[in-house]
């Protein structure tokens, strides 16, 4: 065989093995589906209890990154999913347990809510429509349904804060409680906009751009 003809097998095996590899990538990233958690059902509507941690279960595969998680009335039962299945054209009220501390908007325009029932929510039992924008620890964003919801952080001086999750509501913490109405089936990302990576880039690294974390879907069926 010349030089020529190896040369030209060289590049076709490494062009197939390249596409293999991609489709074994493509294959793997469209059939992974993350887990997900259905709201639970009030008399009220659909109800989802939500927990924001400084840094995951010690088991987790990434135990120092933020995280959202879901949870149960008390902030006992924790699961890792940030796919959250709520019903269509229904009022659902989401109640967020943070546990995390301040890091503060860049843009304080969005320490504000928008898009939820009333304009206001409730915070640790008042009702808020505003928070400082150096106080807030995150966002809870559904930019599709128009929906936006600042997140109080756990003040620096705060006693018995929760280093990783799960974390109980004994430990210092904000309560956030808003609803909004669903509109027709879909799957609608939701985001958090404070860039809380810590050790990344600008703080968007890491969780802030990884699903399971800082980000998921709102599935309406």
């Amino acid at each position: 065989m010349s030089g020529y003809a190896k040369r030209l097998t060289g590049i076709v095996v490494g062009i197939a093995i390249v596409c293999v590899l991609l489709g074994l990538y493509i294959g793997v990233y469209l059939t992974n589906q993350p887990g997900s958690a259905s709201a639970a059902q009030a008399p009220t509507g659909a109800h989802l209890y939500l927990g924001t941690v400084p840094a995951s279960e010690g088991t987790d595969p990434h135990p120092s990154w933020v995280s959202y998680y879901v949870v149960d009335a008390n902030s006992r039962n924790w699961r890792h999913d940030t796919t959250f299945v709520v019903p269509a054209h229904t009022a659902v009220t989401v109640t967020v347990y943070n546990y995390d501390g301040q890091s503060g908007l860049r843009n304080p325009f969005i320490s504000q809510a928008e898009g939820i029932a009333g304009g206001a929510f409730s915070l640790d039992g008042k009702p808020t429509k505003v928070i400082d924008p150096d106080a807030a620890s995150h966002i809870f964003a559904i930019p599709q349904l128009g929906v936006l919801v600042p997140i109080l952080g756990v003040a620096d001086d705060a006693k018995n804060q929760c280093a990783n999750a799960p974390c109980g509501l004994a430990t210092a913490h904000s309560t956030t409680t808003f609803s909004f109405r669903t509109g027709k089936r879909g799957l609608y990302r939701w985001q958090c906009f404070v860039p809380c990576a810590a050790g990344y880039i600008a703080g968007w690294g890491g969780p802030m751009q990884t699903v399971g974390y800082m980000d998921g879907f709102v599935k309406v069926v």
